[in-house]
């Protein structure tokens, strides 16, 4: 029960004995059906003029709807087995219509069913789960591939959304719930191991179906450069930000596959033998990547107390929460080809607080 992420999707278009089937097999479930409110609002998002629903209209457009169908065996069924809930929802064409209505037009109707055909990875899932999540309830693209091998812990808590009941649990596992919680039909795929020497062909260009962007949010630094390496590789552009001013790489690997790895702050001298790396490289190698002289002054205090007073580099859930927005839109534009070059931005609160407000007298 622990690794399940997938909820079950029954379609039964009349087949009443098999709902009565799938309510026997689970008797203790809950069971939650509120379609007949989803087929209204279904009424208002194709009817945008009006504003006052009568209801003979309603009533006509829902039997058009249901066709034959009596409104149990209409639309699909979805079990969560980790929450032994079922629920009635549209089937997903409506169900999606329905969902990424409030986009409209920041999102339009085509870049929209565009979106829907793209594959994003995700490596790291702390600031990762805000990201992935984001994503998800934008629906800035069909598919996302999760990596991450580590377990929630009580202290991750002061920055990733989750409940004390999943203390122990895969963050992919807890990041891939939550997603099939706000929208079943998405296809995510969890790799609980992580990025791995042995997985990454797979986690990269699986069913050869390749990765349309990577957003890479790992504190293992040999998978984050070996990560890189494979998305030049395979011409696949990387975003990554990093919690301290709301730092953002992009690289267009796209755009120019013979582009250095993190705008060349990282030598070809650095990439040799990284499974091999000391404790003081991989400090030396942090600090090239993070561009030291760059840190926000309580982050280098920060890091000067790292392993003495603290366990850790500090992350907040404002800053974690922002930093999934923002990596969201800045991968929107990407996959639509908007413009968005290359380069290192800061989305810092700090820096734009002491700039002169906006004066409306």
């Amino acid at each position: 029960m622990q690794s399940l992420y997938r909820p079950l999707i029954y379609r039964f278009g009349g087949t009443r004995s098999s709902i009565n089937e799938l309510k026997i097999n689970h008797p203790e479930a809950i069971i939650l059906d509120t379609i007949s409110d989803q087929l209204h609002e279904l009424y208002k998002v194709r009817n945008p003029k009006v504003h006052t629903v009568e209801q003979n209209e309603l009533n006509n457009f829902i039997n058009q709807e249901l066709g034959d169908l009596e409104v149990e065996d209409y639309g699909t069924w979805v079990y969560y087995p980790w929450k032994n809930t079922l629920v009635h929802l549209l089937n997903e064409r409506e169900f999606f219509e329905v969902r990424t209505n409030r986009n409209n037009n920041k999102i339009s109707f085509d870049e929209q069913q565009l979106l829907k055909e793209k594959t994003i990875g995700i490596i790291g899932l702390s600031v990762g789960q805000s990201v992935a999540i984001t994503i998800a309830m934008e629906r800035v693209c069909g598919r996302l591939r999760l990596a991450d091998f580590d377990t929630i812990e009580l202290s991750n808590l002061n920055r990733i959304r989750t409940s004390v009941c999943n203390l122990g649990l895969s963050k992919a596992v807890i990041v891939a719930r939550e997603i099939a919680e706000i929208d079943p039909y998405f296809d995510v795929e969890i790799f609980e191991q992580g990025l791995t020497n042995d997985n990454m062909l797979d986690f990269f260009q699986k069913d050869n179906m390749k990765l349309d962007l990577l957003v890479e949010l790992c504190d293992g630094l040999d998978m984050k450069l070996k990560s890189r390496l494979a998305a030049r590789d395979l011409s696949i552009p990387v975003l990554m930000e990093t919690n301290d001013r709301c730092m953002i790489d992009i690289e267009r690997f796209d755009l120019d596959s013979n582009r250095e790895i993190l705008h060349g702050l990282v030598s070809a001298e650095d990439l040799i033998d990284l499974d091999n790396l000391t404790g003081q490289q991989r400090l030396s190698l942090v600090l090239k990547i993070v561009d030291q002289k760059n840190l926000s002054a309580k982050m280098k205090v920060a890091f000067d107390e790292m392993g003495k007073t603290i366990r850790s580099w500090p992350q907040l859930a404002s800053s974690v929460t922002m930093g999934g927005g923002i990596v969201t839109d800045i991968a929107r534009r990407i996959l639509l080809d908007e413009p968005c070059h290359s380069g290192r931005w800061y989305f810092d609160i700090d820096e734009l607080l002491t700039r002169e407000a906006v004066n409306f007298e």
